[in-house]
């Protein structure tokens, strides 16, 4: 009975009880947590389980960062994995003072009217609904309501639509079996490398100014793009050759 005291208070809502505090529908809610955005639940049965605050104010952190920053599912699971354990104190006040030098250009936050409708993007670009769905079922693009109940996304994201219509234009079909789905492939890799980038810019400039971290950022970041172009660009050549 005293260890059934404790889970219910420490685990006193049930699924409906917390999509009630939160807003969040139960499905949302369930992707969260197979997703590993948000912890299991406490389980009482095959079918039951129980949450407790940390869900409730994880759930609403999702939601503010997702309505008010834009950020796809992606970008948000990679800044919970990170917060608690990622950056020591110093690391963390460098780069936040970085990210106040760069607030203009790398670091722009996204205002919540600076928004294009997915009706007119996917008409301009030529990407259908479908793919469209995909392309946010992939936690790499989000989305929002906006007035009369019009779909949004950020303007910032909308280079990845424009880049998969073009990719569907060049010629990789459905019936081939080319879905947005397969760009997580691209992005798992990326993820992996970034947080590299991350290790290495917090050990080894964080002896640097704010100032100087962030004017080296912005000289090194291109380099780094055509870097990553010319090497994939070599890996294919050499491929084919030793293919032939």
């Amino acid at each position: 009975m005293a260890a059934r005291r404790r889970d219910e208070e420490a685990f006193p809502y049930k699924m409906k009880d917390l999509c009630d505090l939160t807003g969040v529908p139960r499905q949302a809610v369930h992707f969260y947590i197979q997703e590993g955005i948000v912890p299991e639940g406490h389980k009482t049965g095959r079918n039951m389980a129980w949450y407790g605050e940390r869900h409730v104010e994880r759930i609403r952190l999702i939601k503010k960062l997702q309505e008010e920053q834009f950020l796809p599912l992606k970008a948000i699971k990679a800044i919970l994995d990170e917060r608690d354990e990622a950056f020591t104190p110093a690391q963390r006040q460098l780069l936040s003072a970085v990210k106040d030098r760069l607030t203009a250009t790398i670091a722009r936050p996204t205002k919540p009217d600076d928004t294009v409708e997915v009706r007119a993007l996917l008409e301009a670009t030529g990407v259908d609904r479908r793919d469209f769905e995909e392309l946010v079922e992939t936690g790499l693009l989000a989305t929002m309501r906006g007035p009369r109940n019009k779909l949004l996304v950020s303007r910032d994201d909308t280079w990845l639509v424009e880049l998969w219509g073009r990719a569907r234009a060049a010629g990789l079909t459905r019936d081939d079996g080319f879905n947005p789905k397969l760009l997580t492939v691209f992005e798992e890799a990326l993820a992996k490398l970034f947080t590299r980038e991350v290790e290495l810019l917090t050990t080894r400039v964080s002896h640097r100014s704010p100032d100087e971290v962030a004017s080296l950022l912005t000289r090194v970041m291109p380099l780094i793009g055509e870097l990553l172009v010319k090497l994939h660009e070599s890996r294919v050549r050499r491929f084919l050759n030793a293919a032939v």
